[in-house]
């Protein structure tokens, strides 16, 4: 065997084990590319996930509802929870894909797990085209639903929440070498997946699917039914990537970090109280704004529970109905033990 021969084949050998050395931040011994062999096996599979749940909101009939929407039958209150709810989600999904690509993904230094952000910007992009899909069809005035996050007052008291959360993140000169840099980086990934698409989505989902229950807007409901599916994953994912990055850095996860972020999720279920106060100033659909004050706080402690932090409310899920559609006691083993079976196909079988 040559000098050469032998060089190549420490080369590959140190490369192999450099690959134990892979971070999900501030990793510069592996090659950001060097997908192969994975070390975090959790990202991949959250990757393969969101693919077998791959769909387009074209594939789903609106005739029913544009059939519903124009006769009298809907009354003027669940006309309003409607619109609040497509105003709020049709910029708070661009929001979350601003984000991954302009905040997180440079920060990630793990192919695996970037793979999956780049698959999670995607899905966020048709969630995107999915309001625009539902507005479309429904010959909504465009204009009020897109800006809403500019004259609601609830909903732009969200936005501004979670842009907060961005600016530093999105500077030049923004780091994660230090302490602080590392703690400022996971308090977005907590504003953005616990909080935003564990919290804010999660009410709405429940006020959009109890339309579907009473079989009305159900064009509306199986697209939220998929994208609930996928805001599942990304969920999932974000709480093991904020796992995972606070088991590589324990240093971060001080007392008075961990009293920030409680802060921090408290104060997002109250902005979600108020926006459900916002949305339901009067019952529909047996529904009323302190019902989801409840279920803001149920999913909060929820939310606290998966990152390591005690559950603050003690509060009970008010919608025993949501069980089959939302499972939280199960979304450590979703794809495990749900009933329902994810797939590709236009329609969800339930």
């Amino acid at each position: 065997m040559t000098n050469n021969q032998e060089s190549e084949i420490q080369d590959g050998l140190n490369k192999r084990v450099a690959v134990k050395d892979k971070r999900l931040i501030n990793c510069h011994q592996v090659d950001v590319n060097q997908l192969m062999p994975l070390k975090y096996k959790w990202a991949w599979e959250h990757y393969l996930n969101g693919c077998a749940n791959h769909w387009m909101p074209q594939e789903v009939p609106m005739a029913k509802d544009i059939e519903l929407w124009k006769s009298n039958t809907l009354t003027e209150d669940e006309r309003f929870v409607i619109l609040r709810n497509l105003g709020f989600f049709a910029t708070a999904e661009s929001l979350v894909a601003n984000n991954i690509v302009l905040a997180i993904f440079k920060h990630i230094t793990n192919p695996e797990a970037r793979q999956y952000l780049l698959r999670q910007a995607f899905e966020e992009a048709i969630h995107t085209h999915a309001f625009h899909y539902i507005v479309e069809s429904l010959a909504l005035d465009e204009g009020q639903i897109f800006n809403m996050y500019n004259e609601i007052n609830s909903i732009h008291d969200k936005d501004k929440f979670e842009m907060k959360l961005t600016e530093d993140i999105i500077k030049s000169d923004f780091s994660t070498d230090t302490i602080e840099g590392k703690q400022k980086f996971v308090e977005n990934l907590v504003g953005f997946y616990i909080i935003m698409e564990g919290i804010f989505f999660y009410s709405g989902f429940a006020m959009i699917l109890s339309f579907n229950r009473q079989n009305k807007m159900t064009g509306i409901g199986e697209q939220f039914q998929y994208i609930l599916r996928d805001e599942t994953i990304h969920l999932n994912f974000g709480i093991d990537l904020i796992n995972g990055i606070k088991e590589e850095n324990p240093e971060i996860w001080t007392p008075e970090f961990q009293k920030h972020i409680l802060d921090l999720i408290m104060e997002a279920v109250e902005l979600e109280a108020s926006y459900a106060a916002d949305c339901l100033p009067k019952g529909i659909l047996g529904l009323n704004a302190p019902m989801f004050e409840e279920y803001s706080r149920y999913i909060g402690d929820r939310r606290l529970e998966r990152i390591g932090l005690k559950a603050q409310y003690g509060a009970k899920n008010p919608f025993p109905w949501m069980s089959e559609a939302i499972d939280l006691g199960k979304e450590k083993n979703f794809f495990e033990t749900r009933v329902t079976e994810y797939q590709s196909s236009s329609t969800l079988t339930w």
